[in-house]
């Protein structure tokens, strides 16, 4: 873990009183981490605009305004790749786009995301391809449960 250094920061008592609210709304979860990850969170979105984070069951993650999660569009442009190799960038684009319904500026603002966080986001494709799989295995158990 890479080491930190200690910042003075000084806050107006409203955003005090909500950071003291946020933090005893999560357990776990200390007014230090949650200063960092919001530091990191505005900083990133000022670097990109058109995404947000959001909290799910699957934890945080970025998503673009009025759209998907990132890693969802970054895992539909590793599918066109692999289908349409012969495909270039801006032809990938179109085809995600047409095929997902995410407007192309939005498939780049996810791709400059990626570009710049790569190892998170092809850590939440991995995470959803393991949910998937576990899911479907549930499925089949339950169905040879009811068969015949």
């Amino acid at each position: 873990m890479p080491v930190t250094k200690p910042r003075s920061v000084r806050f107006e008592p409203s955003v005090t009183g909500r950071l003291t609210s946020y933090v005893a709304a999560h357990p776990g979860l200390s007014a230090a981490s949650a200063t960092n990850r919001f530091v990191d969170e505005g900083l990133r979105m000022e670097e990109h605009p058109g995404v947000f984070f959001r909290t799910g069951a699957s934890g945080r993650r970025v998503v673009l305004i009025g759209g998907p999660d990132v890693w969802e569009v970054i895992r539909t442009v590793h599918s066109a790749r692999s289908a349409e190799p012969e495909l270039g960038r801006e032809e990938i684009v179109r085809l995600v786009a047409q095929t997902s319904g995410v407007p192309e500026r939005m498939i780049r603002i996810a791709i400059g995301y990626w570009a710049a966080f790569s190892d998170e986001i092809e850590a939440q494709i991995a995470a959803a391809e393991v949910a998937a799989g576990e899911a479907l295995a549930r499925h089949e158990r339950e169905h040879q449960l009811f068969a015949a």
